[in-house]
Protein backbone atom coordinates (compact mmCIF):
# COMPACT_ATOMS: atom_id res chain seq x y z
CA UNK A 1 0.00 0.00 0.00
CA UNK A 2 1.39 3.11 -0.94
CA UNK A 3 1.61 6.22 1.32
CA UNK A 4 -0.31 9.49 0.53
CA UNK A 5 1.86 12.01 -1.42
CA UNK A 6 2.33 14.51 1.58
CA UNK A 7 1.14 18.52 -0.05
CA UNK A 8 4.20 20.77 -0.36
CA UNK A 9 4.66 23.74 2.02
CA UNK A 10 5.02 27.44 1.53
CA UNK A 11 6.06 30.54 3.60
CA UNK A 12 3.98 34.05 2.55
CA UNK A 13 5.20 37.10 4.60
CA UNK A 14 2.31 40.09 4.41
CA UNK A 15 -0.31 37.28 4.45
CA UNK A 16 -2.89 39.14 6.30
CA UNK A 17 -4.68 41.56 3.32
CA UNK A 18 -3.87 42.67 -0.22
CA UNK A 19 -1.29 40.63 -2.43
CA UNK A 20 -0.11 38.92 0.39
CA UNK A 21 -3.28 37.30 1.25
CA UNK A 22 -4.52 36.48 -2.57
CA UNK A 23 -0.55 35.12 -2.82
CA UNK A 24 -1.70 32.46 0.06
CA UNK A 25 -4.48 31.48 -1.31
CA UNK A 26 -3.30 31.05 -4.58
CA UNK A 27 -0.38 28.32 -2.81
CA UNK A 28 -3.77 26.83 -1.04
CA UNK A 29 -5.57 26.48 -4.39
CA UNK A 30 -2.45 24.54 -6.02
CA UNK A 31 -2.18 21.93 -3.30
CA UNK A 32 0.36 23.40 -0.88
CA UNK A 33 0.50 23.97 3.27
CA UNK A 34 0.93 27.00 4.44
CA UNK A 35 3.04 28.99 6.89
CA UNK A 36 1.60 32.36 6.88
CA UNK A 37 3.06 35.39 8.73
CA UNK A 38 1.81 39.20 9.64
CA UNK A 39 1.72 41.65 12.57
CA UNK A 40 -2.18 42.86 12.41
CA UNK A 41 -5.17 41.10 13.91
CA UNK A 42 -6.58 40.53 9.94
CA UNK A 43 -4.11 37.48 9.82
CA UNK A 44 -6.64 35.37 12.15
CA UNK A 45 -9.72 36.18 9.36
CA UNK A 46 -6.99 35.20 6.47
CA UNK A 47 -5.91 31.80 8.30
CA UNK A 48 -9.89 30.71 8.66
CA UNK A 49 -10.11 31.66 5.02
CA UNK A 50 -7.19 29.28 4.00
CA UNK A 51 -8.28 26.78 6.16
CA UNK A 52 -11.77 27.01 4.33
CA UNK A 53 -9.94 26.41 1.14
CA UNK A 54 -8.76 22.97 2.82
CA UNK A 55 -4.69 23.40 3.58
CA UNK A 56 -3.16 22.94 6.45
CA UNK A 57 -2.40 26.59 8.17
CA UNK A 58 0.52 27.22 10.81
CA UNK A 59 0.11 31.51 11.30
CA UNK A 60 3.07 33.25 12.83
CA UNK A 61 2.47 37.09 14.17
CA UNK A 62 5.82 39.07 13.93
CA UNK A 63 6.65 42.26 13.57
CA UNK A 64 9.33 41.82 10.97
CA UNK A 65 10.74 45.23 11.63
CA UNK A 66 12.45 43.17 14.38
CA UNK A 67 15.71 41.20 14.12
CA UNK A 68 14.61 38.71 16.75
CA UNK A 69 10.98 38.51 15.13
CA UNK A 70 12.44 37.65 11.73
CA UNK A 71 14.66 34.64 13.98
CA UNK A 72 11.35 33.41 15.05
CA UNK A 73 9.41 33.12 11.97
CA UNK A 74 12.61 31.22 10.54
CA UNK A 75 12.75 28.86 13.37
CA UNK A 76 8.86 28.32 12.65
CA UNK A 77 9.78 27.32 9.82
CA UNK A 78 12.14 24.88 10.71
CA UNK A 79 10.21 23.64 13.63
CA UNK A 80 7.34 22.39 11.30
CA UNK A 81 9.60 19.14 10.80
CA UNK A 82 9.12 19.76 6.75
CA UNK A 83 11.03 21.13 3.98
CA UNK A 84 9.90 24.72 2.68
CA UNK A 85 9.14 24.07 -1.24
CA UNK A 86 8.06 27.79 -2.11
CA UNK A 87 9.04 31.28 -0.10
CA UNK A 88 6.72 34.67 -1.22
CA UNK A 89 8.78 36.94 0.66
CA UNK A 90 6.27 39.84 0.27
CA UNK A 91 5.94 41.93 3.47
CA UNK A 92 6.48 45.54 2.33
CA UNK A 93 5.64 49.26 3.63
CA UNK A 94 5.44 52.78 1.90
CA UNK A 95 5.31 56.36 3.23
CA UNK A 96 4.52 58.98 1.02
CA UNK A 97 4.96 62.95 1.37
CA UNK A 98 7.80 65.05 0.37
CA UNK A 99 11.39 63.85 2.34
CA UNK A 100 11.95 67.33 4.17
CA UNK A 101 8.43 66.50 5.80
CA UNK A 102 8.20 62.74 6.43
CA UNK A 103 8.92 60.83 9.89
CA UNK A 104 11.80 59.92 10.05
CA UNK A 105 10.96 56.41 12.01
CA UNK A 106 8.32 55.96 9.48
CA UNK A 107 11.09 55.61 6.71
CA UNK A 108 13.46 53.91 8.29
CA UNK A 109 10.65 51.28 9.15
CA UNK A 110 10.62 50.70 5.39
CA UNK A 111 14.42 50.11 5.68
CA UNK A 112 13.80 47.85 8.08
CA UNK A 113 10.80 45.89 6.43
CA UNK A 114 11.03 45.93 2.83
CA UNK A 115 15.15 45.55 3.12
CA UNK A 116 16.58 44.38 6.07
CA UNK A 117 14.04 41.79 6.36
CA UNK A 118 13.65 40.75 3.08
CA UNK A 119 17.82 40.08 3.49
CA UNK A 120 17.43 38.67 6.91
CA UNK A 121 14.87 35.96 5.89
CA UNK A 122 15.88 34.84 2.52
CA UNK A 123 19.26 33.88 4.14
CA UNK A 124 17.91 31.50 5.94
CA UNK A 125 15.09 30.21 3.29
CA UNK A 126 17.97 30.05 0.67
CA UNK A 127 20.12 28.28 3.39
CA UNK A 128 17.48 25.26 3.54
CA UNK A 129 16.87 25.25 -0.07
CA UNK A 130 20.29 25.58 -1.39
CA UNK A 131 21.00 22.30 1.16
CA UNK A 132 18.33 20.45 -0.94
CA UNK A 133 18.51 21.20 -3.80
CA UNK A 134 15.60 22.70 -4.55
CA UNK A 135 13.20 25.23 -4.11
CA UNK A 136 11.10 28.27 -5.14
CA UNK A 137 11.82 32.01 -4.16
CA UNK A 138 9.17 34.78 -4.78
CA UNK A 139 10.20 38.69 -4.04
CA UNK A 140 6.95 41.07 -4.41
CA UNK A 141 8.92 44.31 -5.76
CA UNK A 142 6.85 46.54 -7.67
CA UNK A 143 7.22 48.96 -10.96
CA UNK A 144 8.14 51.29 -8.66
CA UNK A 145 11.48 49.35 -8.86
CA UNK A 146 12.38 50.65 -12.17
CA UNK A 147 12.66 54.65 -12.13
CA UNK A 148 13.16 56.55 -8.90
CA UNK A 149 9.79 57.62 -7.26
CA UNK A 150 9.17 61.23 -6.04
CA UNK A 151 7.38 61.91 -3.12
CA UNK A 152 7.92 58.32 -2.01
CA UNK A 153 11.34 58.47 -2.63
CA UNK A 154 12.31 55.58 0.05
CA UNK A 155 9.81 53.34 -0.83
CA UNK A 156 11.27 53.55 -4.29
CA UNK A 157 14.25 52.91 -3.24
CA UNK A 158 13.38 50.14 -1.04
CA UNK A 159 12.05 48.40 -3.84
CA UNK A 160 14.87 48.92 -6.41
CA UNK A 161 16.95 47.42 -3.86
CA UNK A 162 14.45 44.33 -3.95
CA UNK A 163 14.52 44.37 -7.50
CA UNK A 164 18.29 43.99 -8.01
CA UNK A 165 19.11 41.49 -5.29
CA UNK A 166 16.21 39.49 -6.46
CA UNK A 167 17.77 39.13 -9.99
CA UNK A 168 21.60 38.96 -8.19
CA UNK A 169 20.53 35.80 -6.15
CA UNK A 170 18.64 34.35 -8.94
CA UNK A 171 21.74 34.57 -11.21
CA UNK A 172 24.13 33.53 -8.05
CA UNK A 173 21.41 30.31 -7.80
CA UNK A 174 20.63 29.73 -11.44
CA UNK A 175 22.14 26.12 -11.56
CA UNK A 176 21.49 25.29 -7.49
CA UNK A 177 17.97 23.76 -8.16
CA UNK A 178 16.20 27.11 -6.95
CA UNK A 179 14.37 29.83 -8.67
CA UNK A 180 14.30 33.43 -7.95
CA UNK A 181 11.25 35.31 -9.22
CA UNK A 182 10.52 38.99 -8.70
CA UNK A 183 7.28 40.00 -8.54
CA UNK A 184 6.35 43.58 -10.06
CA UNK A 185 2.57 44.55 -9.55
CA UNK A 186 1.35 48.54 -10.27
CA UNK A 187 -0.93 50.38 -8.28
CA UNK A 188 -3.13 47.53 -6.49
CA UNK A 189 -6.30 48.34 -4.72
CA UNK A 190 -5.35 47.28 -1.64
CA UNK A 191 -4.69 49.43 2.08
CA UNK A 192 -0.93 50.69 0.85
CA UNK A 193 -2.22 53.92 -0.27
CA UNK A 194 -4.14 54.57 2.82
CA UNK A 195 -1.20 53.15 4.61
CA UNK A 196 1.18 55.06 3.14
CA UNK A 197 -0.82 58.56 3.32
CA UNK A 198 -1.28 58.73 -0.46
CA UNK A 199 -4.86 59.25 -0.80
CA UNK A 200 -4.70 62.68 -1.57
CA UNK A 201 -2.53 61.99 -4.70
CA UNK A 202 -3.92 60.80 -8.13
CA UNK A 203 -1.85 57.41 -7.81
CA UNK A 204 -3.95 56.97 -4.25
CA UNK A 205 -7.16 58.58 -5.75
CA UNK A 206 -7.26 56.65 -9.09
CA UNK A 207 -10.09 54.17 -9.36
CA UNK A 208 -7.99 51.98 -11.98
CA UNK A 209 -5.76 50.19 -9.66
CA UNK A 210 -5.73 46.39 -9.94
CA UNK A 211 -6.86 43.49 -8.54
CA UNK A 212 -4.80 41.46 -6.07
CA UNK A 213 -6.55 38.58 -6.87
CA UNK A 214 -5.16 39.28 -10.24
CA UNK A 215 -1.91 40.17 -9.36
CA UNK A 216 -1.48 36.91 -7.13
CA UNK A 217 -2.15 34.76 -9.78
CA UNK A 218 0.10 35.57 -12.38
CA UNK A 219 2.57 36.30 -9.39
CA UNK A 220 1.89 32.55 -8.64
CA UNK A 221 1.91 31.16 -12.28
CA UNK A 222 5.33 33.30 -13.22
CA UNK A 223 6.97 31.57 -9.87
CA UNK A 224 6.01 28.28 -11.21
CA UNK A 225 6.86 28.42 -14.14
CA UNK A 226 10.68 29.62 -13.40
CA UNK A 227 10.36 33.10 -14.32
CA UNK A 228 12.50 35.67 -13.75
CA UNK A 229 10.05 39.09 -13.52
CA UNK A 230 6.69 39.12 -13.39
CA UNK A 231 5.18 42.38 -14.45
CA UNK A 232 1.64 41.83 -13.15
CA UNK A 233 -1.60 43.33 -13.21
CA UNK A 234 -3.73 44.51 -16.27
CA UNK A 235 -2.20 45.62 -19.52
CA UNK A 236 -1.66 49.16 -18.66
CA UNK A 237 0.24 48.65 -15.68
CA UNK A 238 2.44 45.83 -17.36
CA UNK A 239 2.91 48.73 -20.70
CA UNK A 240 4.16 51.39 -17.59
CA UNK A 241 6.44 48.99 -15.78
CA UNK A 242 7.86 48.00 -19.29
CA UNK A 243 7.98 51.34 -20.47
CA UNK A 244 9.54 52.62 -16.87
CA UNK A 245 12.37 50.57 -17.19
CA UNK A 246 13.58 51.77 -20.73
CA UNK A 247 12.77 55.29 -19.87
CA UNK A 248 16.15 57.30 -19.04
CA UNK A 249 15.44 57.71 -14.89
CA UNK A 250 15.01 61.37 -14.65
CA UNK A 251 12.52 61.62 -17.32
CA UNK A 252 10.81 58.53 -15.70
CA UNK A 253 11.02 60.45 -12.43
CA UNK A 254 9.70 63.53 -13.53
CA UNK A 255 6.62 61.63 -15.31
CA UNK A 256 5.84 60.21 -12.18
CA UNK A 257 5.68 63.42 -9.88
CA UNK A 258 2.40 64.33 -11.38
CA UNK A 259 0.95 61.50 -9.54
CA UNK A 260 2.70 61.18 -6.42
CA UNK A 261 2.91 64.59 -4.93
CA UNK A 262 0.42 65.47 -2.12
CA UNK A 263 -2.92 66.80 -2.72
CA UNK A 264 -2.48 65.90 -6.75
CA UNK A 265 -5.98 64.03 -6.54
CA UNK A 266 -7.97 67.37 -6.53
CA UNK A 267 -5.85 68.54 -9.46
Amino acid sequence: MSLPVARPLALVTGASSGIGRELAKQFAENGFDLIVAAEDVELDDAVEELRGMGATVAPVSVDLTKRDDVERLAAAVDGSGRPLDAAALNAGVGHGGRFAETDLEAELGIVELNCASTVHLAKRVVHAMVARGEGRILFTSSVASQAPEPFQAVYGASKAFVQSFAMALREELKDSGVSVTALLPGPTDTEFFDRAEMTDTKLGASDKKDDPALVARQGFAGLMKGEASVFAGSLASKAMGRLSAITPANVATAMKRPMTEPGSAGS
